[in-house]
């Protein structure tokens, strides 16, 4: 028997093999949306992949479980629950599936969604690893506000929270302490607020670690898990739908994206988004452009901050960065929403105006700040006291909140979230917009 763990940095996500040595076969649990590295382990191995499970419909990106079922045959399982639209077989409590020496066998474990579960891998009369999906992480569970409007099933937060309670209590915790913990996502992904760099543990370890796992009532864990929740990216919803009717093939899908000559000229009224560093940005950009630079969390604020049912351009500034920018789209579906993708270099658009930090410093009051950080990140303190506050993934539609009389600048963190968030205020507002950048971090208020 042996497990392999695969990592997708970009979206935090954990997907695995379990391979039966004896029969040469594996099963899959979560698969991203690229099943490239999976039918390249099989055939480092020669194995075949037999069977793929879903936990759940993921929110955060798009499986590629139909796609892999449709080129190697393999069976997927899921909760009956789902309501899948795709071939599949129901793995509800207590299902068993036999792949040689290996038993694998579904627990209901509700909690992130209704239709969860986890996955016990038995070896020798042993329980030796659970793959518990968005229910349990490490040092942290799975949030419960997903789900109110997405999906087969919904449910409010607070009843999924009462559920996740009693999967965690009733079920996880009663595995053998020594079990090893296998979660689809680590730190970084918006599935859960308070994970672990770490990306496997033991029940016994998370037992004693897991601020969830504590002794406590039913109430207390509900108020717990329900508050400091990060915001909900706009396409999770869209996600959930597609995983439930399962993704066209990837390469297929990358394929139908349709090229642009270079500098192309964009259909008006139609979102840009352009993946170029700012400093290319700022040096010159299509107007009205939106800079979501490539990076590991570019599919995370593109589907924060454009939304499934819009259109939109995606730039680069060479072919493979253009590639490289389509292939994350796709991590969340996004490729099917592209009007077009193009290169573009040009340096006589739109300019901007670099921000003076030393005329900032010594005139604060002579401008509009505008802090685009999450709510979690300013509820802990501004850096400027007359910030006004607004979440990047609320800044297109709350644009009209922040006054005009006065030239504006917009900070983040960092920088990175700061040059997205001053590109769309650039062309909502009829005043300058300046983007702070990484200047933040030296002039931000004691």
């Amino acid at each position: 028997m042996k497990i392999k763990q695969f990592e997708d940095k970009g979206l935090a996500h954990y997907s695995y093999s379990i391979l039966s040595e004896e029969y040469r076969e594996i099963v899959l649990i979560d698969p991203a949306r690229d099943p490239q590295p999976y039918y390249t382990y099989a055939h480092e191995n020669e194995a075949k992949i037999v069977g793929v499970i879903e936990t759940h419909p993921h929110a955060d990106f798009v499986s590629s479980h139909l796609e892999i079922h449709e080129k190697t045959g393999a069976t997927i399982y899921t909760h009956s629950l789902v309501g899948a639209d795709y071939p599949h077989q129901a793995f509800d409590e207590g299902a068993e599936l036999q792949l040689g020496e290996i038993k694998i066998r579904s627990l209901h474990t509700p909690g992130h969604s209704p239709d969860g579960i986890s996955i016990v891998l038995e070896h020798g009369e042993q329980d030796v690893a659970v793959f518990t999906g968005d229910t349990l992480f490490i040092g942290d569970v799975g949030r419960p506000d997903l789900r109110e409007n997405a999906g087969n099933i919904t449910a409010k937060r607070e009843e999924l929270a009462r559920r996740m309670y009693h999967s965690t209590r009733e079920k996880l915790m009663k595995l053998d302490d020594d079990v090893l913990v296998y979660p689809a996502h680590g730190a970084g992904t918006l599935c859960g607020k308070g994970l672990s760099e770490a990306s496997s543990s033991t029940i016994s370890a998370e037992k004693a670690t897991n601020y969830a796992l504590q002794p406590m009532s039913e109430e207390a864990f509900v108020r717990l898990i329900i508050e400091d929740q990060p915001f909900i990216p706009k396409y999770f919803g869209y996600n959930v739908g597609l995983n439930k009717k399962g993704a066209l093939a990837f390469q297929q899908s990358l394929e139908s994206v349709k090229k642009l000559n270079k500098d192309a000229a964009p259909e008006k009224n139609v979102v840009v988004v352009d993946g170029r560093p700012q400093e290319q940005f700022k040096k010159g950009h299509l107007k009205g452009a939106i800079n979501i630079q490539n990076g590991n969390k570019f599919e995370t604020w593109l589907g924060s901050i454009v939304g499934p049912d819009e259109k939109f351009y995606l730039v680069a500034a060479s072919e493979v960065s253009l590639q490289e920018l389509i292939h994350k789209a796709a991590k969340i579906g996004y490729e099917l929403n592209m009007a077009g993708a193009f290169i573009y270099d040009k340096e006589d658009s739109e300019e901007r105006r670099a921000f003076d930090a030393e005329k900032f410093e010594v005139r604060k009051n002579d401008f509009t700040i505008v802090d685009v950080r999450n709510s979690s990140e300013t509820n802990a303190g501004k850096f400027f006291e007359q910030a006004i506050t607004i979440p990047l993934p609320d800044l297109r539609e709350r644009a009209s909140e922040i006054p005009t009389d006065k030239p504006v600048v917009v900070h983040c963190a960092g920088g990175y979230r700061s040059a997205a968030g001053s590109s769309i205020l650039e062309s909502l507002l009829p005043v300058e917009v300046l983007d702070m950048s990484e200047a933040v971090t030296e002039l931000k208020e004691k």
